[in-house]
C-alpha cells in the first residue's frame, strides 16, 4: 500500500509517545473519535493506522476519521490526530477563511449550497411549535461563509471601540473578551457590519434565516440532530441548567467563552445556546411551498432570532426553534453571527 512505510514509522513513533497522550472528551461529531468511545485518545490513533493498513473500518466511526476535513481519509489524518493529542488543536479545513481586525482574529467557515427540509422535521418531535410548521423544502443555490463562532466581545470592541455587553467576566466582573457580545440590537449589528466591511473591504452580513438553519443542521454533512451537532445538548451548548451555579448568579452565570463546547458537523460552535443570534429576515409564518434562496418578507415588525441562549431551556436550543424581536431590542441574551 502506498505510504505503508510512512504509516509504520508513525506507528513506531506512536508507541514511543504513548505516555504523553491524554484522552480528550469527545462527542458524536467531534473529529478524531474513530473508535466511537466518546473520547479522543491513543486508541483512535491506533485504530486509524490499522484502517489505513488493512482497509477494515467495519467497527469504526469513519465519519470522525477525516481529521483534516479535506474529504479524504489518509496519512495526513494520522498526523493531524497525533498533533491534536499533543497540543490540543486541529488544522483548519480547506473551507476556512481567517480575518484579523485590529489584532483580533476570527474565522469564517464555508457552507456549500444544498437542499434541506426547514422547520419542524421529525427529530424535533412534539416540542416543535406551530411557528416551525409546516416543514418545507428549501434550496440554497450558492455557497456562503458563516462565522465559526458568535461575534465575540473582542471583535466588537476592535471594530466599534466599545463593548456593550453585560457579561464581561465571572459575576459580570473581570474581562473575558472571548465571550459573545450581547446587548446588541439588530440595528446595532447593521452598524457594526458596515464598519467591519469598511475596515476589511469584504461583504460581511447577517445570515438569512434559511442560511442560519441550514448551517446549524450541519449543511450537507448534517446527521439530522435535534440540536446543532448532537442529540445530547450538553455536548454542544451552554443553556439553562448546564452552567454551574446558574440560578444563584455565582461563577458561571450568564454567557460563556465561545468554542468551549463541541462543534457541529461543519465545525461551527454554539449554534445552540450561549446567545440568540439575529438573522437578516423579517419574521413571518411558514408556508408549505418549496422555496429557493428565501430572504423573508420585504417588511415586518420583528426580525428573526435563532439558537437559544444561556438562559434558555433545552427546547429553545433546537435547530428549528425560531423567534422574533423588534429591530431595536437588545438584552444580555442577544448577539450575532456573521455571514459572507
Amino acid at each position: 500500500m502506498k505510504h505503508r512505510s510512512v504509516i509504520l514509522s508513525l506507528f513506531a513513533l506512536l508507541l514511543a509517545l504513548t505516555c504523553s497522550f491524554n484522552a480528550v472528551a469527545s462527542s458524536t461529531t467531534m473529529r478524531g473519535d474513530v473508535t466511537g468511545n466518546n473520547e479522543v485518545d491513543i486508541s483512535d490513533v491506533t485504530a486509524l493506522i490499522g484502517y489505513l493498513l488493512n482497509g477494515d473500518g467495519s467497527s469504526l466511526n469513519l465519519a470522525n476519521a477525516d481529521c483534516t476535513l479535506n474529504g479524504e481519509i489518509d496519512i495526513s489524518d494520522v498526523t493531524a490526530l497525533i498533533g491534536y493529542l499533543l497540543n490540543g488543536t486541529w488544522p483548519d479545513g480547506p473551507g476556512v477563511q481567517t480575518f484579523t481586525v485590529n489584532g483580533v482574529t476570527f474565522k469564517m467557515i464555508k457552507v456549500e449550497g444544498g437542499t434541506f427540509t426547514m422547520g419542524a422535521t421529525p427529530e424535533q418531535g412534539t416540542e416543535a411549535r406551530d411557528n416551525e410548521k409546516p416543514a418545507h423544502q428549501v434550496t440554497l443555490t450558492k455557497d456562503y461563509f458563516i462565522g465559526q463562532t458568535e461575534v465575540t466581545q473582542a471583535l466588537w470592541l476592535a471594530v466599534m471601540g466599545s463593548n456593550p455587553s453585560y457579561y464581561i467576566g465571572e459575576n459580570g466582573y473581570g474581562y473575558d473578551l472571548m465571550r459573545p457580545v450581547e446587548k446588541v440590537s439588530w440595528l446595532d449589528c447593521k452598524v457594526f457590519i458596515t464598519k467591519l466591511n469598511e475596515m476589511t473591504g469584504k461583504t460581511f452580513r447577517l445570515p438569512t434565516e434559511a442560511e442560519w438553519e441550514f448551517a446549524a443542521r450541519g449543511g450537507n454533512n448534517g446527521h439530522g440532530y435535534k440540536y446543532s451537532g448532537s442529540n445530547n445538548l450538553a455536548e454542544v451548548a451552554w443553556y439553562w441548567y448546564s452552567i454551574p451555579s446558574q440560578t444563584s448568579h455565582t461563577v458561571g452565570f450568564g454567557t460563556q467563552t465561545v468554542a468551549t463546547k463541541a462543534p457541529n458537523e461543519l465545525g461551527l460552535y454554539d449554534m445552540s445556546g450561549n446567545v440568540d443570534e439575529w438573522c437578516e429576515d423579517w419574521y413571518e409564518l411558514y408556508s408549505s411551498e418549496a422555496q429557493t434562496n428565501p430572504t423573508g418578507p420585504a417588511t415586518g415588525y420583528f426580525h428573526v432570532v435563532h439558537g437559544g441562549t444561556w438562559a434558555s431551556e433545552a427546547t429553545v436550543c433546537r435547530v428549528s426553534h425560531r423567534g422574533g424581536n423588534y429591530p431595536d431590542t437588545y438584552n444580555s441574551s442577544l448577539g450575532l453571527r456573521l455571514a459572507m
